[in-house]
C-alpha cells in the first residue's frame, strides 16, 4: 500500500494561495489546468506535500458545502521565525500572533494565509 498522504486546502483562489505557500519554501510541482489560473496546485517542501484546490471542489464532487474559515492550520518550521514573520508582514500578510518563546522550547508566530487559515511558523528548541 502506498504510504504517501497530504492535506488538501479549499481556497478562494488556488494561484494566490499557492504563491503564499511558495513564500514558505513550498515548490509547485503540479497544476491543473497546466496553463492559466489554476483550480488545483500540488506543492512540496522537502518530504511534506500540500495541495490547494478551489473551494467549489467539495460541493461539486462530494455534495459538501464549506463552512466558515478556518478550514485547517499548518504548522511549518523555518530557519528564522522572526525574519519570516517580518517579511510576510511587510508583504501585507496578516500577522495573527507575533513570534514568542513557548514553554516547550520553540519560538512560534502565527500568520494568516490568503483565506484566513492560521499558519504557525516555528523554530525548534536549540
Amino acid at each position: 500500500m502506498a504510504q504517501r498522504c497530504f492535506p488538501v486546502v479549499y481556497v478562494d483562489e488556488a494561484g494566490r494561495s499557492a504563491a503564499f505557500y511558495e513564500r514558505l519554501g513550498f515548490v509547485r510541482h503540479f497544476q491543473l489546468p497546466p496553463e492559466g489560473e489554476p483550480g488545483y496546485v500540488g506543492l512540496r517542501r522537502g518530504d511534506a506535500d500540500l495541495a490547494v484546490v478551489h473551494r467549489s471542489w467539495p460541493e461539486e464532487r462530494l455534495g459538501i458545502t464549506l463552512g466558515e474559515s478556518p478550514r485547517f492550520e499548518l504548522f511549518a518550521y523555518v530557519d528564522d521565525v522572526d525574519a519570516v514573520v517580518a517579511e510576510l508582514c511587510a508583504a501585507g500578510v496578516d500577522v495573527l500572533r507575533d513570534p514568542e518563546d513557548m514553554p516547550w522550547g520553540e519560538r512560534v508566530g502565527y500568520v494568516a494565509d490568503p483565506d484566513g487559515n492560521p499558519v504557525a511558523l516555528a523554530v525548534g528548541a536549540a
